[in-house]
């Protein structure tokens, strides 16, 4: 005889949304991230000019061209991209975050992690798991607006550019996500 309790429903429920964000990135190598990165930083760089200044100045980037984020109160999001090193992709990553709470939707968006300093990057490389924390510095969203390599951002270890979001689930963040570094 077999019982479920509530621990095994949520993991199960877990499991199930974190299936579904499953999109394709890294079914085919890392020529089809390569490919992916390369097309989601030139829009980037088009709709966004700023963050030519930014990938100027930072010691490197990390391109994350498709991340899927669906929740009916619990939640998840996946997706896969790669670091960049002077514009050479160095390692493969994937991210990966759940939630909980008050949320119904789903939603597809690209964002890129800029490591404006050499101990920011070193951190990021040497971890096991990185998750963002404070010192993280959203430049900006997808409203159009211009973004400036200003004070505020020229200080900050790390900066996050959310973009090109698409999908019923309002706002993007990256708090609580999870990258882990991947052999396509």
């Amino acid at each position: 005889m077999s019982t479920y309790s509530r621990r095994g429903f949520v993991l199960a429920g877990a499991s199930l949304s974190l299936a579904a964000c499953g999109n394709g990135i890294g079914g085919n190598g890392a020529a089809t991230i390569d490919a992916r990165v390369s097309s989601t930083l030139n829009f980037m760089y088009t709709k966004y000019p700023g963050t030519r200044d930014l990938a100027a100045k930072s010691a490197g980037i990390l391109a994350m061209p498709l991340i899927t984020e669906v929740g009916l109160g619990f939640g998840g999001s996946f997706g896969t991209g790669a670091l960049q090193i002077a514009g050479s992709t160095v390692d493969y990553y994937s991210a990966a975050s759940g939630s909980a709470g008050l949320q119904i939707g789903a939603q597809q968006y690209s964002h890129v992690l800029f490591f404006m300093t050499q101990d920011s990057l070193m951190d990021f490389r040497r971890s096991e798991g990185w998750a963002l924390g404070a010192d993280v510095t959203y430049a900006i969203n997808d409203q159009g607006e211009m973004l400036r390599a200003d004070t505020t951002t020229s200080l900050a270890p790390v900066i996050a550019v959310v973009f090109a979001q698409t999908g019923l689930q309002l706002g993007a963040t990256l708090e609580g996500t999870k990258y882990t570094r991947i052999i396509p």
